[in-house]
Order: C-alpha cells, then structure tokens, then sequence
C-alpha cells in the first residue's frame, strides 16, 4: 500500500483525528487494524487534541500580533503605545462651580487642594474634590471662585522611593479607577531635601530634550496604570533616593453623573459660603474599550498632535473631553452658508443632551494646542431630527399565542432597539426598508408591516419677539399634488394681538397660519413664508409668538419625507419618537396582507375640524375637505 501523506492543512479535530487514521493505515503494520475497537483510538484522540490545541494556539499567537485582530485588551493597548497613543482610563465626572465667600474683610481666601464638597444622585451621597489649589481676592466685597471644577471621587497620594538598581521597581496607580487627566507628578529630591519639581505628561517625544522634567504614561496589567521617567537621553533620568509623588483622583466613575446640588463645610477656614452650580456633573465613564482603542490609536498616529483633517479632530476630542457620544467635524467651506478659516464642531455628551458654554469653552481651549495657522473650531450644538412612525402590521393568530398587545409591545422594542443601536449618532442614516425587515422579525406570527414615516423638528421661540424662523430638514419633503392635503404642519401657540391658538401649514410652496373656527380650518395668513420641497427648507417670516402648546417655548414643525430614507447632514441627528408612534397590529388568518400607494398619508394634520377649507390663486380656486384629529392642539398625521 502506498504510503498516504499526511496533510497539514486541515485544522478541526474531526479531520485531524481522520487524517491520522488514515495515515496509520497506509502502513503495513496497521493496514487490517481495527481502530475503533482498539485503545490505540484513544492515543489517536490524544494526538489530534494536541495537534488541535497548538493549531489553535498558533492561530491566536497570529491574530494578538496585529491591531486588527488581537482580542486581548493587553495586545491591544501593546500595539497602541507603538502608535504613541494611551489609553483613556476612567473619567470622574466633573460639575463647574462658582463658590462664594461672604467675608467681606477678607482681602484674599485660598481654596485648598482636595477641598470637599457633597451632592446626592438617587438617595446616594458622592464627594466632589478640588484638584488644584486656587486663591481670589476680593472685588467689590465679593470673594468668588467663578467656573471652579470638581472632581467626583476620593484624592489619593501615592509615594515611591527611586532605586535603579532594581530593575522590577515600578511607579503605579495603585486603583483601576484612577483618572489619569487628574493626575499630578512631583519628586522630592530625598528625604532630607523636600525640594519638589512638578513633571509634566510627555506627549511628543520630538520636542523632549534630555533635561526636561517629564514623565511617559502607559497601561499595565488590571486596568492600572504605570508612570516612567525618562534616560537622560529622552527625559530627565531620576535619581536614587529621589522620592515619586502621585496625586490623583479615583472614582466612581458615571454613578455621580448628573449631580446638579452641592453642599460644602467650608472654603478657606471659612464656613459662610454660598455655592451656585454652573453646570451640573458630567463625563463620568469607563475605561476606553477595546473597540474604541482599535478605531482611534490609528486616526490619532496619523493626527500626529495637529488638527488639520477632520479626522484629525475625530482623534483628539475624545482624549481632552471623554464624555463624548458622538462628535462630527466639518470645515467652513461646506457649512451653510460658507465660513472660511473656521472649523466645525459638533458633539453629541455621553450625558445631557448638550454642552454647557463652560464645556464648550473648555474643548476650546484644549484645542489651541493642535490648531493649524489660523483655522479656529466653532463648537455647535447637534439638532436632533426625530422620527414618527405609523405601523400597521399583520400576524397569524394561529402560530403564536401572543395577544395584540404583547406583539405591539414586542415591535415597539425593536423600533427603539433600532433606534438606540443604529440612529442617535452623527453619520447614521434611518434606513427604511431595514427598519421594515426587523419588524416583520420580531416574531415568527408576523407576516407584513405597512410603516409611513415623518419627521420633525422642535422649533425654540423667542416670545414676545418677531422673528424670522428656518426650519432646514436637509432631506426632500414630499411634494403634494393639487387636491392633496399639506404635508407639513405645527402644533398650536398663540401669537401677538390674539387668544386663538394658531397652526400652521403648507399650499403649493407657501406657508399659511390659520385657526379653528367651529370644525373649519379658517386662514388668518396665507403667506407667513416658504416651504421649499426639494430642499426641505422651511422658512417662517416675521412671526411673533406669546405662548406654546409644547413646554420649553417650542413648536413642533412636521413634514412627511419624499423618501422613506431619512438621512442627517453636518451636526443633525436622527432619533424615533417611539412613545410618539402609532403602532398597531391585526389578525390576518389568510396571510394575504395589503398595500397602501408610495406616498400614503395616514391619518391628518393639525387640531380636531371636520370640514372643508377653500383657496383662491389667482383665477384658480380650489376646495377640497379636511379632517384632523387631536384634542390637545397637537398635530396626528
């Protein structure tokens, strides 16, 4: 028998097992042998388990030598530092104050480092630290710390004793929930000489000659991380005796997010103090993630510590500001209208729905260090714009013992699911037909869905002032043919010189105002502005508004999309409304299911009328009925 060549390719167990059988077989020792009844089978077993496991062990050895592909945390943040990145450790979440004193006589007061100050998130009490010594004077016979910063969590001092000789002495934070961002590096030059030098992070090595007092940071094994000093080559080389001070905050990371009340015991020795929030705790948050290292440590090797690209600014922004969702970055000359020498800056908190000014300007100032010539970032807030949905789906009662409400629960989870994994971030497009697949998903009794979309946007309102208001959806809105209903409409609100609550919509390109006269829509203006529908641009001219329906001084401007893919542009983002969805199902024993046309519209505009509204164009009047549901003045297209 000719002797069989064993291969070396093939890697799962049931095939080595079968390859070395068949190779033992070709030998005349064991050409008639009976493996399977015999405890040679289970050397056999043994050698393809081996071979299986080293196969295996191979493979991983390959994959953790790439950033690509590793998969332990360790390899990752290995192939990171060669790219000269580190790491985000956890953030504590910082809230802004202003502290004042009220000591009058006082010419100065000093707020000591590791000042404390308390707040309650859900009945749970969390200190909030000073993490830099700061002194005011009086002015006017006020002694105020205006924008303070405060750290969540508990300032910790850690000392090591420099000796060369052992090469395994190391200089680590000694907690997993260390902030990095607030930690301070001293070295006292012995025991007896309390002399102190402050070092500073290094952060481009092209700029450290061999004197400068720096330190390099990197993570280390259980999420801690590690400070080292220089060579006297790259850095200053510490010497024996001298003693390593770290200060830094450990924390708790998110818990505290959202603390908006602070208390403290006193500021200077001194306990008659008032505190004002300026704004309230935020950027608490994990340790970056494997995922997040992976994207960033190349975008941030290319940056090489200057912003020029948008990209370049996608890399930096979460490292001086972790509490960061979602950033998107656009230069001047594709803003609407142009800006040149500017550049765009939209981000999306982890907390809040937007940054505070002292957050903004922070993030600007931070930035300084990486602007390029002249270009200067503008930090804008993100618009949301949100998503209605009617959904009318079919499901056979005969495979499922699900009654109507647990399905239309169970389709409600997977709209929000969609929402929360695919939407609510710069860049992500609401996808129609995608969304349609997942519902007629959710579970196997469902056979179709009929979903119409709208979107809208809240308005903000300057009461009491006449205004002009642009309302830019930046997608196509449908354009209605001549007897159709409007396809765009507002909740109500009051306007100068009237009680009535007023409403608006649209007619062949132009906006109208109207209220409600018995069950008749009856038009006060029929020009208030524009609406352009292939731009989705709408514009409302010199409305001066007293009160809302909506909280927060807001109108809500609706328009049915003349695609049923929605997609965001610049610093808009896309979120479903899904408490404000209609979603509804019914038994279809025959499963035929059913089909409305391309553009239907379900449902109406605007407040409660029954009746007809008539226009007159020129020479052309038209009339057609109207019918709109809501008791609230709110519309339910």
């Amino acid at each position: 028998m000719a002797q069989y060549n064993l291969p070396v390719t093939e890697l799962d167990f049931d095939d080595i097992k079968s390859n070395l059988k068949k190779y033992m077989k070709s030998q005349s020792e064991f050409s008639d042998y009976n493996f399977e009844g015999s405890g040679l089978s289970t050397l056999i077993d043994l050698l393809a388990y081996n071979t299986h496991y080293l196969a295996m062990n191979a493979n991983m050895l390959a994959n953790e030598m790439f950033l690509d592909s590793a998969v332990l945390r360790s390899s990752v943040v290995s192939h990171a530092k060669q790219l000269n990145y580190i790491p985000r450790s956890v953030r504590a979440p910082v809230a802004y104050l202003n502290v004042t004193v009220n000591n009058s006589a006082l010419s100065t007061v000093t707020i000591q480092k590791g000042t404390k100050f308390t707040t309650k998130v859900n009945n749970k009490s969390y200190g909030f630290v000073v993490n830099a010594t700061q002194t005011t004077t009086n002015q006017n016979g006020l002694l105020r710390f205006v924008n303070l910063p405060v750290y969540e969590g508990t300032l910790t001092t850690t000392k090591y004793t420099v000796d060369n000789s052992n090469p395994e002495k190391r200089f680590l934070l000694t907690s997993d929930r260390a902030d990095t961002t607030t930690l301070k590096v001293t070295v006292q030059t012995s025991t007896s000489d309390t002399t102190q030098r402050v070092f500073n992070l290094a952060r481009d090595i092209s700029v450290v000659t061999a004197t400068d007092e720096v330190y390099f940071l990197q993570e280390v094994e259980d999420g801690r991380f590690e400070v080292y000093f220089g060579d006297n080559v790259i850095g200053q080389k510490l010497n024996d005796g001298n003693i390593v001070i770290l200060e830094y905050v450990v924390t708790n990371k998110g818990e505290s997010n959202g603390a908006s009340t602070f208390s403290g015991t006193s500021v200077g020795g001194e306990t008659d103090i008032t505190i004002e929030t300026l704004a309230e705790a935020s950027g608490g948050a994990e340790r970056e993630t494997i995922q997040s290292i992976k994207y960033y440590a190349p975008l941030n090797y290319s940056a090489q510590r200057r912003a020029v690209t948008s990209y370049d600014y996608k890399s930096i922004l979460p490292e001086i500001y972790p509490n960061i969702r979602s950033v998107q970055v656009w230069g001047g000359e594709d803003n609407d209208p142009p800006v040149y020498g500017q550049v765009y800056v939209s981000i999306s908190p982890l907390s809040g729905a937007f940054l505070t000014e002292a957050q903004k300007q922070f993030i600007v100032n931070e930035l300084s260090s990486y602007n390029v010539a002249s270009v200067r970032p503008v930090i804008v807030d993100p618009e949301t714009i949100n998503i209605r949905l009617d959904v009318s789906f079919r499901y056979n009662p005969l495979v499922t013992s699900k009654s109507v409400a647990d399905l239309e629960t169970l389709v409600s989870e997977t709209i929000q699911n969609y929402s929360s994994n695919n939407l609510e971030k710069f860049d992500q497009m609401f996808r129609f037909s995608e969304l349609g697949r997942l519902i007629d998903d959710t579970d196997a009794s469902i056979l179709s869905n009929i979903t119409n979309v709208r979107m809208y946007k809240n308005q903000r309102v300057q009461l009491n002032t006449t205004t002009q208001y642009i309302i830019n959806f930046y997608n196509p809105i449908y354009s209605p043919h001549l007897g159709e209903p409007p396809v765009t409409a507002s909740t109500g609100f009051k306007i100068q010189g009237s009680d009535e609550t007023h409403y608006l919509d649209d007619y062949n390109g132009v906006m109208r105002l109207y209220t409600i006269v018995a069950t008749n829509r009856v038009y006060q203006n029929t020009n208030v502005g524009t609406v352009d529908y292939d731009t989705g641009k709408i514009v409302i001219n010199d409305l001066n508004v007293t009160e809302t329906v909506n909280a927060n001084n807001t109108i809500e401007i609706i328009a049915i999309p003349e695609s049923n893919d929605v997609i965001p542009v610049r610093n808009q983002l896309l979120s479903i409304d899904v408490s404000g969805s209609n979603i509804a199902g019914g038994s279809d024993n025959s499963g035929s299911g059913f089909s409305p046309s391309s553009h239907s519209i379900v449902g109406t505009f605007g407040p409660t009328t029954t009746g007809t509204a008539t226009m007159t164009t020129g020479s052309s009047t038209s009339t057609r009925t109207t019918t709109s549901s809501s008791s609230s003045g709110n519309y339910n297209l």
